[in-house]
């Protein structure tokens, strides 16, 4: 049972989105936001030590992601477990589906309407039974059937980058094995790209301007409509191109929890 106050943790990894729900949910009354985490694993340990009714939880998140947390918050007794609405750039039924049966009370598409998201909020409070659906934004075309490659790939072909590239290529390459070890993400120049080089036989410079200049491609295709289908908020026009690691982190990411979710 919440009490009067519902005392709010929230949990991002992006700053900004943090600090812009924590502004608009504390002129709310009855509600307080008592935390804030910027990583799955920080998230678990201020709900180990302090007693929350609401998580607000992101799912791709550093070190331990929003489902993994979900997994770890249905492990809590009852009596202490927080109730949870995902917030999630997301736009995908699989993992929609997934976060509901761990417990979920609800999965929104950001950008949330802060009204919306404090009606919402209050309904959960009030133990009202509300339909846990996705918003208006159409899911993700990724399809939970076929091994990795093909996920890769159809992704690839989706954002535009044509087949005859040599970019193609390495940048699958590059994702699949970003999925398979998410530590290659941090070390792109002397780990990932000399990775990719090796199974091409060529150098991890040219690996570099390859990956680059098919994002180029995909960028300057327009298909950016398309990246924000896939990844909703996530990209900033005004900021450009995505960097190579900024492309392959927000595939792999996604993918890897589609994936996660079958």
């Amino acid at each position: 049972m919440m009490n009067d106050v519902t005392k709010i943790l929230i949990v991002d990894d992006s700053k900004d989105q943090c600090r812009m729900i924590n502004d608009y949910l504390t002129t709310i009354a009855d509600l307080e936001v008592v935390g804030i985490a910027h990583s799955g694993k920080e998230a678990l340990s201020f709900i180990e030590a302090t007693h929350i009714d609401l998580v607000l939880l992101d799912i791709i998140m550093p070190d331990v992601d929003g489902i993994s947390v979900l997994e770890s918050i249905q492990a809590i007794d009852k009596k202490r477990r927080p109730k949870v609405i995902v917030l999630s750039a997301i736009a995908d039924d699989n993992i929609k589906n997934k976060m509901i049966s761990l417990g979920a009370s609800l999965y929104l598409i950001k950008p949330v309407p802060l009204n919306v998201l404090v009606d919402r909020i209050a309904l959960i409070a009030k133990h009202v039974n509300i339909l846990p659906t996705l918003t208006t934004i159409d899911a993700s075309t990724i399809k939970p059937s076929g091994d990795l490659e093909t996920h890769v790939t159809n992704v690839i072909h989706e954002v535009g980058i044509p087949a005859h590239i040599k970019g193609y290529q390495y940048l699958r390459d590059a994702i699949m094995k970003v999925i398979d070890n998410t530590s290659m993400i941090d070390n792109v120049t002397k780990q990932l790209y000399p990775s990719v080089a090796r199974s091409f036989g060529t150098t991890p410079t040219r690996v570099e301007r390859a990956i680059r200049h098919a994002i180029e491609v995909a960028w300057d295709r327009g298909d950016t409509e398309i990246l924000n289908k896939f990844f909703g908020y996530t990209i900033n026009h005004g900021k450009g191109k995505p960097t190579n690691s900024e492309f392959i982190a927000m595939i792999s990411d996604k993918l890897r929890l589609t994936l996660k979710a079958q």
